[in-house]
Parts: structure tokens; C-alpha cells; sequence
């Protein structure tokens, strides 16, 4: 068997990357993070994601006549609930106690776009904002609520329009922790 030979097993411990990121242990191995020794800390963290559709599709979220119904009630649910399950999508997550989830949405407008065949592109922004007192960030529930959000409103459009674009998922901030705060600069 290939993965007992010696010369396999020099191969894989030289090619082992350096570890650069707390999810690596010092031989280089994946491992979640121990967390026993951090101080608890109120945590915060806001993170957002788009979603272009056409202007047809945006009308019938302003108007509330979506076949599937209100579509910005279920898609902040959506959300919600994302954040609540974000330790089971990503596997080094750590499960923390979520004290605190909203979702908001801004309505951005956005240039011609070809994409949509010479329509006025419409850009809904959905905005996350998570809470905790822990050990742990809470970056990656905000980031996972408002990516859910987004791939809610999809869902609940894609009769509509299948040519929707779901795009830049970011953190916008975070605070509390050993790493401090942090604000995005730019809101491109």
C-alpha cells in the first residue's frame, strides 16, 4: 500500500505546509482551535452580501407579490436560521451561543447591466448582525446569516429571474476579542 511505504511518508512530512493560520497545528495538521484559555469577551460582528437581479424581480419584492410570498420576512428567517446552524456547515466553526441575529436589507441601484439583457439591474444588499459572549468570534455566523439571506431571496425569485448574482460576502466589522476590532474601509 502506497500510503505505508517509507518513502510516502517522507513525501507527505516534507510537503506539509508551514502552518500560517491558528487551524493548523505545529506538524502542520488541521485541528480546531482550543479556545479553554480565552478570556470571554462581548463579540460582535457585522457582515453583508448581494444579490443583482433584474428590475422585474426587485418590483416584485417592493410589491410584495411574490409567488412564494413576502419574500424579505422569509429571507431574514432564512438568515436567522443560517447563523444558528454555522457550526455545522463549516468544520473547524466552533458552536457558540448566538445571543443576537438581525438581518436588514438596503436596496441599492445599480448601472445598466448586459447580464440582464439592457434592464436597469437592481443590487439588494443583506446585512447581518451577530452577538455573543464568548471565547470565539462571531464572524463566520454573520458571514453564513447574510450569504443565507441572499441564496433566500434566490430561492424564493428564481421563477422570476434565473440569471440573479449573488456576490461579494464580506465581514463589514467585527469587535471584542484578543485580534480587536475591526472596520472595513472601503464599502466597494
Amino acid at each position: 500500500m502506497v500510503a505505508s511505504s517509507p518513502r510516502h511518508r517522507y513525501f507527505i512530512s516534507v510537503m506539509k505546509p508551514e502552518p500560517r493560520s491558528t487551524h493548523f497545528n505545529a506538524a502542520g495538521e488541521v485541528h480546531m482551535v482550543d479556545v479553554t484559555g480565552k478570556d470571554i469577551t462581548v463579540r460582535e460582528a457585522v457582515a453583508s452580501s448581494m444579490i443583482r437581479m433584474s428590475a422585474e424581480a426587485a418590483e416584485s419584492i417592493k410589491r410584495g407579490d411574490s409567488k412564494k410570498g413576502d419574500v424579505l420576512a422569509v429571507a431574514r428567517l432564512a438568515g436567522i436560521s443560517g447563523a444558528k446552524w454555522t457550526s455545522h456547515l463549516i468544520p473547524l466553526c466552533h458552536a457558540i451561543p448566538i445571543e443576537a441575529v438581525s438581518i436588514d436589507f438596503d436596496w441599492m441601484e445599480t448601472a445598466e447591466s448586459a447580464e440582464f439583457q439592457g434592464s436597469s439591474a437592481r443590487t439588494l444588499r443583506c446585512i447581518a448582525t451577530a452577538r455573543t459572549t464568548g471565547k470565539t468570534g462571531i464572524e463566520m455566523e454573520a458571514m453564513t446569516a447574510a450569504s443565507t439571506a441572499a441564496l433566500t431571496v434566490y430561492d424564493m425569485l428564481k421563477s422570476i429571474d434565473r440569471e440573479m448574482v449573488i456576490h461579494q460576502v464580506r465581514l463589514e466589522s467585527k469587535s471584542g476579542g484578543k485580534s480587536g476590532d475591526f472596520l472595513r474601509e472601503s464599502s466597494e
